[in-house]
């Protein structure tokens, strides 16, 4: 399989809503930390990256265009930009915000993605780091309030099913 190194640049393609705001569309990208015995734990850890000038860290995101869906863009940006691969899953939300930096406003749209693969190589890789840490950690250094929110819903739904599974589990002990 081919891999294009080079990010998309420009604004031809980029997508504005009814209101002229930039469309924007970004992942939080996740997995469970892996055990020392190879094990897979529950401990949910993100990936988080830096900005290209170096001001903070977020998760990825960039511009959604017309020639792509929304889960084709968060694939892409969190290629171009943290060099993961994986599973896009459900929509966590939209949010509208004003970028201090450019005085402009925006509606961003966030994705979790299930990281099946990590690259050695990806288009911003001497532009950016990328950092695996814990939920609690990112949140602290995340610079986005709206990509806060978005790692919160992603903790909320990821701990439904495990809570439920526990839930199971104790009732069916109790029956016995």
């Amino acid at each position: 399989m081919a891999i294009c190194l080079v990010s998309r640049t420009g604004r031809q393609l980029q997508r504005y809503d009814n209101m002229g705001r930039r469309q924007v569309v970004g992942c939080i990208p996740y997995r469970f930390r892996i055990e020392d015995d190879g094990t897979i734990s529950d401990e949910l850890e993100v990936l988080i990256i830096t900005s290209q000038k170096g001001q903070g860290m977020m998760f990825p995101k960039g511009g959604w265009e017309l020639d792509e869906s929304k889960t084709e863009a968060a694939l892409r940006e969190s290629f171009e930009e943290a060099g993961v691969l994986g599973n896009v899953e459900c929509e966590l939300g939209k949010w509208n915000f004003l970028s201090k930096s450019q005085g402009t406003f925006y509606e961003g749209f966030m994705f979790p993605l299930l990281v099946k693969e990590e690259l050695e190589m990806w288009p911003e890789k001497d532009v950016r780091q990328r950092i695996w840490m814990t939920v609690e950690d990112a949140r602290e250094v995340c610079r986005h309030w709206w990509m806060k929110e978005a790692l919160d819903i992603l903790v909320e739904r990821l701990a439904s099913p495990l809570e439920q599974k526990v839930e199971d589990e104790l009732s069916g002990f109790q029956s016995l």
